[in-house]
């Protein structure tokens, strides 16, 4: 700021008046500042004069890598925090860089809170974090924790999911468990009642998985393993989320396995991908937008008022038809 003062003319208050956006300085010299900022380089350093009042207005945020849903909610934190005048600071989960290590950078670089994308946290952990800092959890339902919560309700979700394969025709309907990936819990409960409800209990089967590709690639693999042995095959699988349920595709194309024609197969999330493949995925979609939206609102005004209760959104989910859900096979 003495260099861009000294070369034009001006003192260094009149210089920060400027790039304060304040009253005190004519057009003229507000014009000539900027100008010799810009010829010299400079830049004012935003963050240095927020911690300066004690403040950052920049939200941390926890996400996994290579999940194709967060990209669509960051996509979301980002346009409601400019809004409202917060930066946003990422912080990724990786093999070998857990949960804990990502928030504690996101702390460390002076986040005013945290916004956590699918996290698999104890309730005793999330608890504890939310006694240190303003934290938001997004994607699981959270009880017993002083963090807020943003998710879909989940059992609505797989429940519009089954009724469209059962009204399809289909009585032999697999699922493929998200581990413990966020709401994986919920949407097994709800699968299991869904074939309960409608009669099926005796064929319910859930195939042990989590949400990544790799994951649907293993569950196809089984299946076509059974169907070559001779077992009963099922005629539609629900799987855990979007990634799962493109990695059984891909499995299922690879051996020949036409789909809807032989197999249906749901998905859910509705990311970005899954309607960008060669054949739309049927899936139940979680409106990425809106979660992102509360999940910055619930951050800023905890900042508010720190003291207020835990709040929890419930967002409601819709299942999408695409083209990889038909009858089941005439012999199935």
């Amino acid at each position: 700021m003495a260099d861009v003062a000294e070369r034009a003319g001006v003192s260094r208050a009149l210089v920060s008046i400027v790039f304060r956006d304040q009253p005190g300085a004519s057009r003229e010299t507000r014009e000539r500042v900027l100008r010799v900022a810009d010829e010299i380089g400079y830049r004012p350093d935003n963050a240095a004069r927020l911690l300066a009042r004690g403040r950052s207005r920049t939200l941390g945020v926890m996400f996994t890598a290579h999940q194709t849903f967060h990209a669509d909610l960051l996509e979301g934190i980002y346009g409601e925090a400019e809004r409202l005048g917060y930066e946003v600071l990422l912080s990724a989960t990786a093999p070998g860089r857990g949960e804990a290590k990502a928030v504690e950078s996101l702390l460390g670089h002076r986040c005013e809170a945290v916004i956590m994308l699918g996290t698999g946290a104890e309730t005793a952990e999330l608890d504890a974090l939310g006694r240190r800092t303003v934290a938001v959890a997004v994607g699981r339902r959270v009880s017993g924790a002083r963090v807020d919560s943003v998710h879909t309700a989940e059992s609505k979700g797989i429940r519009q999911a089954m009724d469209h394969l059962v009204e399809l025709g289909h009585r032999r309907v697999v699922h493929i468990d998200g581990g413990k990936g966020p709401g994986s819990a919920e949407r097994r409960r709800a699968y299991r009642a869904a074939m309960r409800r409608h009669g099926l209990g005796d064929e319910a089967r859930v195939i042990p998985g989590d949400h990544t590709e790799q994951s649907g690639i293993e569950a196809g693999r089984l299946l076509l393993a059974e169907r070559d042995s001779g077992l009963p095959v099922p005629t539609a699988v629900l799987a855990g989320n979007d990634r799962c349920a493109m990695g059984l595709l891909m499995a299922l194309t690879r051996a020949g396995v036409e789909v809807p024609r032989d197999l249906s197969v749901v998905g859910y999330d509705d990311s970005h991908l899954s309607h960008l493949m060669p054949i739309g995925l049927t899936t139940v979609r979680q409106d990425a937008v809106l979660m992102a939206e509360y999940a910055v609102r619930f951050a800023v005004e905890r900042l508010d008022d720190p003291d207020s209760a835990p709040r929890e959104a419930v967002l409601d989910p819709k299942l999408v038809v695409r083209g990889t859900s038909g009858p089941p096979p005439a012999d199935g």
